[in-house]
């Protein structure tokens, strides 16, 4: 369930979030002073938060466990429940108070919660409360792709994650930069150029020149599989070294030829980058932090910070169960390491970072290991604070997606498939039928592509693999973007057929559907939902809340038919919860960067 989190996100989120949730506060201090009156003292804080969804099945809208107090007050938790629900004082919020087995379960007024959760969910005032205090200032960095590479879809997941993990702390109160770290040198540079510039024979196009030079690094990686034990290879590896010194002393053809294609990269990446709305506070890159970080290394040498090894240099870690961190190669040259050491120098530098987040996939599990150790051996205090968020690969159906191999999807045709299969199976058949304009269905096409890639990226947890499925990711009537978009066109079309009206009169008692408050109830979970996502790293927390609260607003809206309901103020109270379901989507899916159309 979206609400389950690890120990470790647990007791980071107690200690960041606030008591924000008026109806958990509420009951938190009537709790408090019942347990006072058994011999208990318990902080608001401890006792709020152990407050949650009642058991499945069971009567009530939440839940208090009284296994903690078993054996301090020794007795059964079911007991204790029967006596503290005879010591609670009287609450406008509370209907009624239910021990069931070993919780105490709350049954809750509904004036009172459509008070405090509907009445702030329509006017907005709920999405601005304050959510957490003395957070670190943090850098996530994200989306690292190669130039002379095409983007492919595997490269999304790490971007729809990044973003949606800097708009959820946002939301959430964290003082947060995004950050990016482009690789635009090294040996694959070098592959594309070297094919480029000796065997390619196809005319440059005018346009999606990224496109086409992701093209000639492919080709370049086949070739030289082909070649590989024969002369012609020992002369391609030496014709490759010498691109590879031009480039290291930013002079010669090929390093005019890199810069020149270097930028072809980029308009490709910033392409995919406007399209997904993400925007990043700082870019870094890869040649930028190249030299200056084996001049760094160097310096530590001199300064014995490193140490050396049969020629290399680094630091020995064998203590920490991390073998030796090499820094410098034999030849001089630096690694990979060595750059995340340098740059991770630069970030607490330039931008007084606190915290630094790294979203890399779990193949670097290793490398981070052993960088985070040699910063914090280096004295960076944030060296603690430094964490690798690893994600699983996105494969498809046939095995791992590889831009070397040339057959992964690319992004832009990712997402040109997706936009003309929407048009076909669900807004032109609309367009036959009168039901859309014409000029409607590519902006609209465009909507649902973008939630169909994301949402499809975020919901999974990043620890497990996730396998690309264009079908299953569009379908209205699943775990989908689109399903989440069409619920809430759908609730749109309603309120405004059947004429919602805000400023009419709400009475939210006489919402007398169990579902109806139930889903109320979930609704003020919002915000909660929203801390475990962003605290735990996790955003497909916040998509399976989500799509817990699509469903049972589904299921309500299926039963419930607004249009034969006479009674105007009872009729306009029932859309007033179709209106509250309706921002929470909204909200929710703008928290991932999804937008929602206003009919679908």
């Amino acid at each position: 369930m979206w609400w389950t989190s690890s120990k470790v996100s647990v007791n980071f989120i107690l200690k960041m979030s606030l008591l924000h949730d008026e109806i958990k506060q509420e009951l938190a201090g009537l709790l408090q002073q019942g347990l006072a009156q058994m011999g208990v003292e318990e902080s608001l804080e401890d006792l709020y938060n152990k407050l949650g969804q009642v058991p499945k099945n069971a009567v009530g809208h939440v839940s208090f466990p009284l296994f903690p107090y078993a054996k301090l007050l020794r007795n059964a938790p079911p007991k204790l429940a029967a006596e503290l629900a005879e010591k609670l004082g009287e609450s406008t919020l509370v209907a009624e108070v239910k021990p069931v087995g070993p919780y105490l379960n709350f049954v809750l007024q509904r004036t009172e919660v459509g008070r405090i959760v509907g009445d702030s969910i329509l006017s907005g005032a709920y999405f601005t409360k304050a959510l957490t205090e003395d957070t670190p200032k943090t850098m996530v960095e994200y989306s690292q792709p190669n130039t002379h590479k095409e983007m492919h879809v595997g490269h999304m997941r790490n971007l729809a994650l990044g973003d949606a993990l800097i708009r959820l702390h946002r939301y959430v109160g964290y003082d947060i930069l995004s950050a990016t770290f482009p690789g635009d040198v090294g040996a694959h540079v070098a592959k594309c150029l070297w094919y480029l510039k000796y065997h390619n024979e196809e005319p440059i196009p005018e346009t999606g020149k990224g496109v086409w030079l992701g093209k000639m690094y492919v080709y370049g990686n086949g070739l030289l599989r082909e070649i590989e034990g024969t002369q012609a290879e020992v002369e391609a590896k030496a014709q490759m070294t010498e691109i590879l010194k031009q480039l290291e002393a930013q002079a010669g053809e090929f390093y005019d030829l890199w810069r020149e294609t270097r930028e072809w990269s980029i308009d490709l990446m910033e392409g995919v980058y406007n399209w997904a709305d993400v925007q990043f506070d700082v870019w870094y890159w890869e040649s930028d932090v190249d030299a200056d970080s084996v001049a760094y290394v160097k310096e530590q040498y001199e300064k014995g910070v490193f140490v050396e090894s049969e020629g290399a240099i680094g630091m020995d870690l064998s203590e920490d169960g991390l073998g030796f961190a090499l820094l410098l190669k034999r030849d001089g040259t630096g690694l990979y390491a060595t750059k995340d050491v340098e740059l991770a120098r630069r970030k607490f530098q330039d931008y007084g970072i606190e915290k630094s987040v790294y979203i890399v996939d779990t193949r670097q599990a290793y490398h981070f290991k052993q960088v985070f150790k040699v910063l914090e051996k280096m004295g960076f205090d944030q060296a603690r604070n430094c964490f690798h968020l690893q994600y699983n690969y996105v494969e498809g159906k046939e095995g791992m997606f590889s831009s070397r191999l040339g057959n992964a999807v690319p992004i832009m045709a990712l997402i040109t498939n997706l936009e003309e299969a929407i048009r076909k199976n669900y807004l032109l058949p609309q367009v036959e039928k009168g039901e859309m304009d014409p000029d409607e269905v590519d902006p609209i096409a465009r909507i649902v592509a973008k939630g169909a890639i994301k949402y499809g990226m975020i919901r999974i947890d990043p620890a497990k693999k996730i396998v690309f499925d264009m079908r299953e990711w569009i379908k209205i009537d699943g775990d989908s973007g689109p399903y989440q978009q069409y619920t809430f066109a759908r609730i749109n079309r309603l309120l405004r057929k059947q004429g919602f009206d805000p400023e009419a009169a709400i009475d939210w008692n006489l919402l007398d559907d169990p579902r109806e408050m139930e889903l109320l109830v979930m609704a003020s979970r919002f915000n909660q939902a929203a801390v475990t996502a962003a605290e735990g790293y996790k955003p497909n927390f916040l998509t399976a809340y989500l799509y817990e609260l699509a469903r049972l607003y589904n299921n309500i809206n299926n039963s419930i038919m607004i249009r034969d309901i006479t009674d105007p103020v009872r009729k306009n109270s029932r859309m007033a919860l179709h209106a509250v379901t309706a921002k929470i989507i909204e909200k929710g899916m703008a928290i991932m960067g999804i937008s929602v159309p206003e009919k679908m």
